[in-house]
């Protein structure tokens, strides 16, 4: 009996180009934007164009608490709709607010607390796709995460959280 192997070429995603279209980059930019202005954590987006036909991108951003996760999800609603005239056409995830999922078609904005962030890990997830340039705000929030848990265990150390 002769097997046939079927050899798979995986190219090198970090060296391809971003595919995603004009509007779903315009849409993540906005998103991403609205994300640094509520202080979202660690903001990256992800062309995951060549590797999922139900979408362009992902954006993935994170809050330290319940309350700062709706706020962001709430921003990047509000200003993809008067800037660019988008709406979801889902939003999942809403009672706990530990993970809020926007589906804009076009792109997906994913808001999760920094636990559920670290649990989940989608970075590691699509880290093989493109990432999408973003605005200087929405890159300035890389590593913020870390550095907000250092100031907490500090402030545990020195007693000064109850």
């Amino acid at each position: 009996m002769v097997r046939e192997t079927l050899e798979t070429y995986v190219p090198d995603r970090k060296a391809s180009p971003v595919t995603a279209t004009d509007r779903s980059i315009e849409l993540i930019k906005a998103a991403a934007q609205a994300a640094a202005d509520k202080l979202a954590h660690d903001i990256i987006a992800y062309d995951v164009s060549d590797v999922l036909s139900i979408t362009d991108a992902f954006l993935v951003a994170s809050a330290p608490n319940d309350r700062q996760v709706k706020a962001i999800v709430d921003e990047v609603e509000e200003q993809l709709l008067k800037e660019l005239g988008a709406k979801p056409v889902r939003r999942e995830g809403d009672r706990d607010s530990r993970w809020v999922l926007l589906d804009y078609i076009d792109i997906v904005v994913h808001v999760q607390h920094s636990e559920e962030r670290i649990f989940y890990a989608l970075e590691r997830l699509w880290k093989d796709c493109p990432e999408i340039e973003l605005p200087k705000d929405a890159v300035a929030t890389r590593g913020k995460a870390d550095e907000h848990a250092r100031s907490l265990a500090a402030a545990d150390e020195d007693g000064d959280l109850s």
